[in-house]
């Protein structure tokens, strides 16, 4: 079934965006058979909006929120009680659109709450084939609104389904990070949304155990994890997460001993268009 001649379906495609005019194109024309294509957006100083509605999607306004709360938003403006999400770095493969063209149908007549779907991912510029976190993840993406809720975390939010969910077969796709340098800004905003949430909630960490930390860490993507087998790449993407696993404590660990350091750092990372 080709793009063109895709049955259009009582589904939004929500899509969460800020700044993403070189990805947002792909990630909308993956998805053909949506009848809304809603983007809500949290200010974009880039073409992101205008290159949006002109592939076929309503553009909503809304500051950020936070990942839970502005995709619990979202949901509440969409057309339809069907919702599929997707990041604008995502995009369904032909494979797993067709498939929800079959299913889709059958779960829209039923109590199903959603689906869970495969994603893998593309990393410096070509497909990780071993690295579970990267390959065949399981994600939430597909869901009734009445039927399931984010979580409210600022970061590493989740959705609760209320009811039985289906599980697809077909992976869509991560286009993770293209480059190191996108990568460490989502680190240092990952880090200090994962900070401000522990300190919320009263945790402290102390600098003493990091080493074991990034030790641990590396060798459990490294080893466990199967990274080893995606070369230097897979040597790459542990220690990168060993050593966010490392900074996010020490962060809050400055966070507890320096409270000022929460304006410091917000203001720094403002300067270079960083949003929390």
């Amino acid at each position: 079934m080709s793009n063109a001649n895709a049955q259009l379906l009582p589904l939004t495609l929500l899509v969460l965006t800020h700044n993403e005019q070189h990805n947002i194109a792909r990630c909308l024309d993956s998805v053909p058979f949506a009848d809304e294509k809603l983007v809500v957006d949290s200010g974009s100083s880039d073409a992101t909006c205008d290159i949006a509605v002109e592939h076929g999607a309503r553009v909503v306004q809304q500051d950020w929120l936070g990942f839970g709360a502005q995709r619990n938003f979202a949901s509440g403006r969409a057309e339809h009680d069907w919702i599929l999400v997707l990041d604008a770095d995502e995009a369904l493969t032909p494979e797993l659109a067709l498939e929800l063209q079959q299913r889709l149908p059958g779960m829209m007549s039923s109590a199903c709450a959603g689906g869970i779907l495969p994603r893998t991912a593309w990393y410096m510029g070509a497909p990780m084939r071993w690295y579970r976190p990267m390959v065949g993840e399981k994600k939430g993406r597909l869901y009734h609104r009445d039927r399931a809720r984010w979580s409210d975390a600022l970061v590493h939010e989740s959705l609760s389904f209320e009811g039985a969910v289906e599980y697809f077969r077909q992976p869509f796709l991560h286009f993770h990070s293209p480059s190191l340098v996108h990568k460490q800004f989502k680190v240092l905003r990952y880090s200090e949304l994962w900070a401000l949430q522990a300190a919320e909630r009263g945790r402290s960490a102390s600098p003493w155990f990091t080493p074991l930390v990034f030790v641990a860490i590396f060798l459990k993507n490294y080893l466990l994890r199967l990274a080893v087998l995606d070369g230097r790449r897979g040597l790459a993407v542990s220690y990168i997460a060993a050593a966010y696993a490392v900074y996010k404590r020490l962060r809050l660990y400055e966070m507890t001993r320096n409270p000022d350091s929460r304006q410091t750092a917000a203001d720094e990372l403002a300067r270079h268009k960083v949003r929390l």
